[in-house]
């Protein structure tokens, strides 16, 4: 694909998360860049279009070479204004992921409309990119655990307390505990208060997410050798440590957003 055609087909993606709004720029060859910053509920549209129009800069995006673009969220304070904001930035409105937004996913939830935006998304693009029946973690805020039927169709899932969470409310809630980086330490049993806490932060939670994808497909009857894939900001420090086999893939929800807007022009 020449220079000419990746402009017609690139979109800017947004993932409105909790802790970190990401962004990044998407074409029909792939993820042409992908930045992150701190989700502030108290940024105007104008400061959050100024974020995204230094990131393009910083990329090398001219606006102008965008198509359109596509937002999913799970802080619907901040839809809005980031939709705003993005408009600003490229002349279009945006799509955004909710009711009347073709997934091409089937949802076999009690109430398909409360499954969050990111949880669609990742489905999607794992469906899409690496096939079903898949297990799919997202390491972030919270750390989600879902999956995907043989058919392809969002069957459920797990939400745990996020890793940083949970080590900020045992720090604020305990008398002597430090706050501690999360780096894995060199043995699993701890031989000072850092250390211990780094392993229970690092291998706890990898040891759990072991725990519950055997769990996952013993219930849901997946081969053992169905594809396991993680994604989120965490992904990189928790799933090295499982001795599971998960496939990290840090840009799935940004593929997994220009797949749904292929769907929907």
């Amino acid at each position: 694909m020449n220079k000419k055609d990746s402009k017609n087909n690139m979109i800017l993606a947004i993932d409105i998360g909790n802790s970190t709004i990401v962004m990044g720029c998407v074409d029909n060859t792939g993820v042409l860049f992908e930045e992150q910053v701190a989700t502030q509920y108290e940024k105007t549209k104008i400061e959050h279009a100024m974020v995204f129009k230094s990131m393009l800069e910083l990329n090398g995006i001219d606006p102008g070479d965008i198509k359109g673009a596509i937002i999913s969220s799970v802080v619907p304070p901040l839809t809005n204004v980031i939709r705003s904001a993005a408009k600003m930035i490229i002349g279009v409105e945006p799509l955004t992921v909710g009711p009347g937004v073709k997934t091409g996913l089937p949802i076999h939830m009690d109430d398909p409309r409360t499954v969050g935006a990111d949880l669609i998304v990742a489905a999607v693009a794992t469906e899409h990119y690496y096939g079903k029946p898949a297990v799919i973690i997202d390491v972030g805020t919270a750390t989600t655990i879902t999956a995907i039927d043989e058919k392809g169709a969002y069957i459920g899932g797990v939400i745990i307390p996020g890793v940083a969470i949970s080590q900020d409310i045992l720090v604020a809630r305990t008398a002597q505990l430090p706050h501690v980086s999360l780096d894995a330490p060199p043995h699993v049993v701890g031989k000072n208060t850092v250390d211990s806490m780094r392993s229970g932060a690092i291998y706890g939670s990898a040891s759990m997410i072991d725990g519950m994808v055997k769990r996952f497909k013993a219930e849901l009857k997946l081969p053992d050798d169905a594809l396991t894939v993680a994604t989120g900001g965490l992904a990189g420090v928790i799933i090295p440590h499982c001795e599971s086999e998960i496939f990290v893939d840090k840009t799935l929800l940004m593929k997994g957003l220009k797949i749904i807007y292929d769907r929907n022009i």
